[in-house]
Formats: structure tokens, sequence, C-alpha cells
């Protein structure tokens, strides 16, 4: 067994791998760039090394830094985690060719399988199902619209090299058909260095179901069951669990022992996962091979009870598979959600900075540990007061729930959703609550369509109705008394001058445009001590306790005698006496006031924000890398204006109404932040 293994990735996968290395005793190097200097798998491992500057084409694409870094601390195997080095064959050779065992399949398995093109001939050939396409590279657009022409429409465009959601469009007509090419090679070729880029048949009403495999070099592959990876937005994973809610038994196994053929054919050892699209009458067809570890592997721990990085390890020290296919469980079930840095409530845009505060809900189960399942589990590679750069991907974290039955793991994971609080960026969390609330969701009832079919018009804070509204009022009502409460109890107050409380509020909450509702609520039997009170609003009645203290952005307690988690944030928007309540992914923006102030407000005008509709902002925080545009240029709706580059994705900026350009107020190359303008229109 090795004694000092590298990772050469970053964030929580490297984590990942470092506890699972420290269980076996293994030491371990972490390689980190510049902006990295300061993160959480550098903390973990018990010797680092720089290894560039920011961007990772600098950085952790630098396959010579890496090795150098193996010789220099003398780790005697590479773990190359997910994404970057992970699947590029060059590379794994080269390690292997300097005397360092990769953590991962050999060479030639990862260049059979990762380049697109070539898997499918050799899929064919293994007897694995295949979907009608065009397998060879395609050199121009115009090539891609004629070929996509005669394959019919929708089609897929993706590139050879591709991964992640990377360098992949569908088409729908010849217009997207062109720029979905371009913009694909353009993706490819900085994401992986590979512009190459073909066009398959698109599937419709298509489930997105992988089967996860192990091999050892001792020609021993095994299948783990699968993974239901259907729920995506612009073809990335957003939730993943196992089982899946879908495919028969039969389908399981065929799936599986097709996967298993496909492995034997390219002599694959480790961890990897063979992609299906399956159709609604449980056909199905080979995607691709990843030849590394998943991000949804947490999924397939919990359901077999077995550590794959652990087993990843083994493999590659030249162990054989400790179990056969007949060991293999399936156990109750799993589900992950993915956190990622950005804003559901514009359009999902990137969001980078500090993690002001980062609290996960309390764990139960632990990354290599599997002894501990059927709980709550939390991989990141953050930390509170880290900095989420914008050079890397969107993901801050995995949250994983372990369940007996589905419709436990589904109440597991919206309750550790309540309880995950993260400011000073945004976050997916009250989208996935959406998507967890569901009715189709939570019937299994959706294909990889479905949040495209769902939230056509993007995500918006009314796409998310609570069950009971009525308990947000109560809650806000009552956050507000535990405040009041200490105010009162502050000693020093002047006599007949000091806070007394009264126990009618009115609770105006704040909509959009200055459009407020109010509701009258009653906050009944107050004790400080104990933190319960009584809070009537409309016909409802809440018996709240809680031990919050003031200040906490997380709130636990008893409502009724049922336990809750929400969370509450002081000073939102443009007022600094605004309670933000959020719980099942509702967010109610809420001032609690007396009965003569809220008559008082009432009375105050509206500030309306300024118009900026002359202008295009920056959606986000990132790098501008074209302007478009010229000052004087005539410019129709729907141009294009500049491109921005944030977290790996290129995001275009078009103009939403025909006029004409008066200045042009950033330059390409410039570092841009949310809402800054780019240019003005006169």
């Amino acid at each position: 067994m090795f004694e000092k293994i590298l990772i050469a990735n970053r964030g929580e996968i490297a984590c990942r791998v470092i506890l699972t290395a420290r269980k076996m005793g293994i030491k371990t190097v972490a390689v980190y760039s510049d902006a990295d200097k300061d993160a959480r798998h550098v903390e973990l491992a018990d010797e680092a090394v720089n290894i560039g500057p920011a961007p990772s084409r600098d950085s952790y694409l630098q396959a010579d830094k890496i090795i150098a870094a193996c010789k220099q601390t003398g780790a005697q195997a590479v773990h190359p985690g997910y994404g970057f080095l992970s699947e590029n064959a060059g590379f794994a050779k080269r390690v292997e060719e300097e005397g360092i065992v990769f953590i991962g399949p050999k060479h030639y398995s990862i260049a059979a399988m990762g380049d697109k093109i070539e898997s499918k001939k050799l899929a064919g050939a293994a007897g694995v199902n295949c979907i009608p396409g065009v397998n060879d590279a395609i050199e121009t657009a115009e090539k891609a619209v004629e070929i996509a022409k005669g394959i019919g429409y929708p089609v897929m465009i993706k590139a050879s090299a591709g991964g992640g959601g990377k360098g992949l469009r569908v088409a729908f007509n010849d217009k997207e058909a062109f720029e979905g090419f371009t913009s694909c090679r353009n993706e490819a070729r900085n994401s992986f260095g590979d512009d190459r880029v073909f066009i398959e048949k698109f599937v419709e009403e298509p489930r997105h179901i992988e089967i996860q495999l192990l091999g050892d070099s001792h020609g021993n592959v095994i299948y783990l069951n699968e993974r239901e990876c259907s729920i995506q937005r612009r073809h990335q994973k957003v939730i993943e669990e196992a089982p899946s809610p879908f495919i028969s038994d039969a389908t399981r196994q065929a799936m599986g022992e097709q996967a298993v053929a496909l492995a034997k054919a390219v002599k694959y050892q480790s961890a990897g996962t063979v992609e299906f699209v399956v159709g609604k009458d449980q056909s199905f067809y080979f995607l691709e091979m990843n030849t590394r570890l998943q991000v949804e592997h947490p999924v397939t721990e919990c359901i077999t009870g077995l550590d794959l990085v652990e087993l990843m390890i083994r493999v590659a020290a030249g162990e054989k598979l400790p179990l056969a296919q007949k060991d293999v469980r399936r156990d109750g079930w799993a589900i992950e959600c993915r956190i990622n840095a950005e804003d559901p409530f514009r359009s999902f845009l990137p969001s980078t900075g500090r993690l002001v505060r980062f609290q996960p809900p309390k764990e139960t189960m632990f990354a290599s540990d599997t002894a501990n399942l059927m709980g709550v589990r939390v991989d990141t590679g953050v930390q509170d007061g880290g900095e989420i750069p914008m050079f890397y991907d969107s993901m801050i974290a995995k949250l994983i729930v372990h369940g007996k039955d589905r419709a436990e793991a589904i109440a597991k994971m919206r309750e550790a959703l309540n309880a995950f609080v993260i400011r000073g960026i945004s976050s997916n969390i009250p989208f996935q609550a959406a998507l967890l609330a569901h009715p189709k969701f939570v019937a299994g009832d959706f294909n990889t369509g479905f949040i495209a079919e769902n939230y056509a018009q993007g995500f918006h804070a009314e796409d998310v109705p609570h069950a009971d509204p009525d308990f947000l009022l109560a809650l806000a009502a009552y956050v507000n008394r535990r405040m009041l409460g200490r105010a009162a109890g502050i000693s020093g107050q002047m006599p007949g001058h000091g806070v007394t409380v009264g126990e009618a509020f009115v609770v105006i909450g704040l909509g959009a445009g200055g459009a407020n509702t109010r509701h009258p609520v009653v906050v009944r039997d107050f004790e400080a001590k104990s933190g319960s009170s009584r809070i009537e609003t409309g016909a409802s009645s809440y018996e709240i306790c809680s031990n919050w203290h003031l200040g906490g952005a997380r709130i636990r307690g008893t409502v009724n005698g049922r336990p809750f988690a929400a969370q509450v944030e002081r000073g939102v928007g443009r007022n600094p006496l605004a309670i933000r309540i959020a719980h099942d992914g509702t967010r109610l923006d809420a001032l609690v006031l007396s009965p003569r102030a809220a008559q008082l407000h009432a009375l105050m005008p509206y500030k309306a924000p300024p118009d900026m509709s002359r202008f295009v902002l920056s959606p986000m925080p990132g790098l501008l890398v074209e302007v478009a545009v010229q000052p004087g240029q005539k410019v129709q709706a729907g141009e294009r204006v500049a491109v921005i580059e944030a977290m790996k994705m290129e995001n275009v900026l078009f103009a939403t109404a025909d006029g004409v350009v008066g200045k042009v107020l950033a330059g390409k190359g410039e570092s841009l932040s949310v809402d800054q303008p780019i240019v003005e229109f006169v």
C-alpha cells in the first residue's frame, strides 16, 4: 500500500480523497493555485505545493508541475479527482512513465473511452446499444447545420473531450445548430484544450441514468447499481439519487451487464461510470463513459455501504476487488443536491466572493465512513470566511441524505436544506427546495427536460408556494418579539420611558415595486427564558418554542410540537429594519410593526430604484472577454453586445431593445462586479 499520495485537484473532491487516505493511514499532498492558498484542501493535507497562478490552465492543468510536485514530495501515486486532468490519457501515461501510480484506469482505457467518437464505435462493437448520429469530428458550423438537418432536429452538439456539461448544446433549428457548434468549440478549447465536436440525435423525454463500475487489475469488473441523474439544468446535474425510481430490475441488470461488457472490452481498472440515455419505454442507449470518480459517487456509497475512493486506491495498489457481483447491496434511498454558487433568482448566474457565513446542517454521515449511514452528509471544500473564486466550477458543496425509502430521503433533504446557511454569496438552495417539493419530482415523474419545462421563464420567488404561509408570518412576528424582549430587558432605561411591548403587531410583507401586504398578528404568552410564545394570525395559531440566540442565522425549534428549522436575516434589501425568513425554499421579507407604526408606514412614499434600462449591466462577477459594439453603432434587440467568462462558462449578453451605443464603459480583459455598467445606449 502507498505511504503517500498526491491529489491533483482542488475543492470538495480533494478534501474527500484526503479523508479516505487519512483513514487508510496514507499521507497526503495537496496542490494549489495562488487563488487557493488558504483553501480547505490545503489545510487538510499533510503537505501542500503551489503549482501556479489562479487560472486552471496555468495551474491545475499543468501536468509538468504536478509530476514535479510528486517527485519533490516523494508521493508514490496521484489521485486526479474529477475534472482537470482526471480523464487526460496523456497525463495518466506520463505519470506511469515517471514511475508514479495513477489512481484511476490505465491510459489506454481513458484514451478509448475519453474520446466520445471512438468510444461510440467501441461500445457498438462490445454489444452496447448506441444512439444514431455522426461520430466523426465536424470542421465547420455550416457542415454542422447540414449534418443536423440530415439526422433530424433536435440534435445534440457535443465536444469530443467534453464533460460536466461543458461543450454541449441542444439545437432545435439551423440557427441554434450554427451558434451551438461555435460555442461548443470555444468552450471545449478553453476547458479541455481539444475543440473536436460531433453531433447525434437528441432523444426526447429522456432520462439520464448511469451505472457505477469497479474493475481491478485481475480482470474482475462489477457494477454497483445505478444513479438517476435526470434533474439537470443546461446539461449540468442538479439532483442525483440512487436507486432510480424509474427503471425495473430487468432494465437495471441489462444496463449493468452491458456496462460491464464495455469495461472488460477496454480492460478497465478502477472506478468508472457508463452513462445511458433511457427512453420512457425503458429502451436505453450508450451516452459516454466517465473514466474517473463521479461528483455524485456518495449516493452509491450510501446504498452499497462501500467507500469508492478506498476501493480506487486499493485497486491501484494491485489488490483484488473485495466483493463479487452477488455481494453488491442496495439498501435504502440516497439523494444528493449540488449546492452551487449561483443566484437562482437572476437566471442562475455565477456568484463569487467571500463566504461570510457557511454553516452546513448537522452531519450524521461522513465521507470515508461507511459505518454510519441513514443520515445527512456534507462534502465540501470551503469553510466560513473562505473565498469563492471566479476561476473554477460553481459547486461549493454536496448535500447527501440517506433514508429507508424515497419519501424519507426527500423529507430529510428538505429539512437539511432549511438548516444550510450560506451568506455573502448567493446559492441555489431555494431552487433545490422548490424541486424537492414539486409534485412531479415527488412522484418520480420526470426526465432531463424537467427543469426546462417547469421553469421555462426562469426561477422566481413565487414559484415556491409555501404549504403554510401563515407560519412564515408567525415566525417573523416571533423573531421580532424575541428582539423586542431583549430591548425591554436592557438596564438603565429612564423611568417612565422604558421599552414596553404589547401583544398586537402588523406583519408587512415587502413585495416588489412597493407592493406590500398587511397581516395583523397577536403574540401571546411570551416567555423570555423558555423562548416560547403563541402567535395568532388569521384563523391559525402557532405555539413556537426555540432557544434561538439573537443574531443567529439559523433558527431551530418546535412549532405546535413538531420540529422545524428555518433561516433568519435582519436588514435585508434597502430596509435595515426588515426581517427575512426562509423556509422550504420560500422567502418572506417583512417589517413587523406596532399597529400605530404600521399606520404611519402606510403614509410613507415609495422610493423607486433608479432606471438602468439604458445600460447593459454585468449580471455577475466575471472577466469581460469581448465587447462586440462601439460608440455610435446602431444595435437591434437580440444582437450580441458583450461576452463575460465566469466559472468556466461563457455568458453572452444581448441587447434587450433597439438603440444606438452612446458609450462603452468597460474594456476587454476587465474584471467586472455585479451590475457594473458595460455599455450605455442613447
